[in-house]
């Protein structure tokens, strides 16, 4: 389990030195439908410090190294996990994504890694919010990391299952109806001007577009039903409004006396995270209401029958240094948070979101793809994802 997890006797800390020795009385619900199910706790995985870097890195426990490449990193928050589940130390593990954060770890480590349907796998008892709390942000959501598609389809069935505890009249039926690859409708999202990808992931992707249009697909290629600038000003304002709710009052008041100093034409990214930090509520709500609105395009985009799934690319380059602060992409330099820039279209959104491995770079790197699907088609996701390894020539061993 990700060390974000709270799990009843055993230690957890979310890579703080402040919760060094902090041992829950009680388990996340996500562990306890684990548990339940017959799930083996072997351990605990690493993770930044209160999940907050797309390095896994804390003064607790040391980085993370990524099985394929010590120097290279292997992303956050749920670092840990994808290591140890690509290095055979775990059959699976549990990781959690609020901005892509299983998703991309699992494709610098070259591993399976779902992103369920948001409210389908309750986060309760997930760190960063504090110990005990009762809620948790509105857009983190757990999900499971393993080497093959069956597994985490498993583990589905077992995080989808509510606990005795949670007192739950109701179990969640997903949709398992599973179409042959032929008589599918693929979009494909493979570039886009606010976030580049390199040549050796385009060529990933283009090699996901021929198997799947060899194979009988209908494979179209597609700018997106969103603007990708727009969706990610959005997702961003969320993001930082969900992360100040457990800061104290004296951190907080002096967010609002900073945001209050700022001059009206400044648009700098210190300014527009101040902002962002201490919008009114009135602000949230009509961010919430403009996320609401993307969901209906989101929706149509899948339920006019214009397609299945759309497949994007997993992050614009495979694993980059260890530490680095900046990221490269064939040459130029971009933004740090490029990385998951792909992930967070569907973020605030809830939408299902896997990543999968299809190649390897140069040097060795796993370079994967991202599914998309409407809700609840999480299990669909995974067959797609079980028969694409297939097409590939069962790539799934190779990682």
């Amino acid at each position: 389990m990700k060390d974000s997890f709270e799990t009843a006797g055993l230690r957890t800390t979310s890579g703080a030195e402040d919760l060094a020795d902090h041992v829950p009385a009680r388990d996340a619900d996500a562990v306890a439908r684990l548990r339940y199910q017959g799930a083996v706790i072997m351990g605990k995985t690493n993770t930044p410090a209160y999940c907050q870097d797309l390095h896994t890195d804390n003064s607790l426990f040391g980085r993370t190294l990524n099985p394929h490449d010590p120097h290279r990193t292997v992303g956050g928050s749920s670092g840990g996990p994808a290591a140890a589940v690509a290095a055979h130390l775990t059959p699976a593990d549990l990781g959690s994504d609020l901005a892509g954060s299983l998703r991309l770890p699992a494709h610098y480590c070259g591993v399976y890694g779902l992103r369920p349907t948001h409210g389908l796998v309750p986060a309760r008892g997930h760190i960063p919010r504090p110990p005990g709390w009762t809620t948790s942000s509105d857009m983190v959501t757990p999900g499971p990391l393993a080497r093959h598609p069956r597994d985490l389809d498993l583990l589905l069935d077992a995080l989808t299952t509510p606990s005795p505890a949670e007192n739950s009249p109701w179990r969640v039926n997903l949709p398992t109806a599973r179409r042959a690859v032929g008589q599918l409708r693929v979009a494909v999202w493979a570039q886009d001007a606010r976030c580049p990808v390199d040549r050796e992931t385009a060529d990933a992707l283009a090699s996901v577009e021929q198997a799947l249009a060899s194979a009988g697909a209908d494979v179209r290629r597609t700018v997106g039903p969103v603007g990708f600038a727009d969706s990610l000003r959005l997702f961003e304002q969320l993001l930082h409004a969900t992360a100040t709710a457990a800061i104290d009052d004296a951190a907080g008041a002096a967010e609002l006396a900073a945001a209050s100093d700022l001059h009206e034409d400044d648009a700098s990214p210190r300014a527009t995270f101040l902002r962002h930090r201490t919008q009114t509520h009135r602000a949230w709500l009509r961010a919430n209401e403009e996320r609401g609105r993307l969901q209906q395009t989101w929706h149509r985009f899948f339920a006019d029958g214009q397609y299945d799934v759309l497949i994007t690319p997993a992050a614009p380059t495979a694993a980059i240094p260890a530490g680095s602060r900046s990221l490269t992409v064939d040459g130029v330099e971009r933004s740090f948070f490029d990385q998951t820039g792909w992930a967070n279209l569907t973020s605030h959104i809830g939408l299902p979101s896997l990543v999968m491995p299809v190649a390897r770079n140069a040097d060795g790197l796993p370079i994967g793809v991202q599914l998309v699907g409407p809700t609840y088609s999480d299990r669909n996701l995974i067959a797609l994802a079980e028969d694409l390894a297939s097409l590939l020539g069962g790539m799934a061993g190779e990682f």
